[in-house]
C-alpha cells in the first residue's frame, strides 16, 4: 500500500468516517472485505438509498452491486472520495457534499453535474452526466 493511501486510511479512522462507514454497510447488509488503496469494499448493500452504483463513506465505498464490480475509473472516481473524506476532516464532508449537491441541482438540475466534489473525483469517471447551466441552455421560442 502506498504510504499516501496509508495516511488516508488512518486519518479516515481516527475522523469517525471509516467507522460511520463500516456502521452503514453493516445496517445495509453488505459484506465487507479489504480492497485496493486501503479502502473497504461493501458489496450487497440493500439500502435503496442514495440512489448510486456506489457510494463512500470514509475509506468505504458501498455498493448493491457483487465482486467485481469495483474496478476500474469507478475505483478511482470513489477512491478520491476517500481522499475527500481525510481533506474535510470526516463527517463534515457528509453536510458539504449536501449543500454541494443542492447547488448543483440549483444550476443545472442534476445533483452531481456541478457538485464540486463530484467534479473534484472526475464526473466522467463516476458515470455523471456533464449538464450545461439553466441559463446557457438555448431556450425555444
Amino acid at each position: 500500500m502506498r504510504r499516501s493511501h496509508r495516511v488516508r486510511q488512518v486519518i479516515n479512522y481516527v475522523n469517525l468516517s471509516t467507522p460511520l462507514g463500516l456502521l452503514i454497510a453493516r445496517i445495509g447488509g453488505a459484506r465487507t472485505r479489504r480492497g485496493e488503496r486501503g479502502l473497504v469494499y461493501a458489496h450487497g448493500y440493500r439500502i435503496p438509498f442514495p440512489v448510486a452504483g456506489a457510494f463512500t463513506v470514509g475509506n468505504v465505498i458501498l455498493t448493491k452491486h457483487g465482486e467485481g464490480y469495483l474496478t476500474g475509473c469507478l475505483l478511482d472516481h470513489e477512491s478520491r472520495h476517500a481522499s475527500q473524506y481525510a481533506f474535510c476532516v470526516g463527517l463534515p464532508m457528509l453536510v458539504l457534499y449536501v449543500l454541494a449537491s443542492a447547488v448543483s441541482y440549483a444550476v443545472c438540475g442534476h445533483p452531481a453535474s456541478w457538485n464540486l466534489f463530484e467534479r473534484m473525483a472526475g464526473l466522467d469517471d463516476g458515470g455523471y452526466p456533464r449538464v450545461h447551466p439553466r441559463w446557457r441552455r438555448s431556450r425555444s421560442v
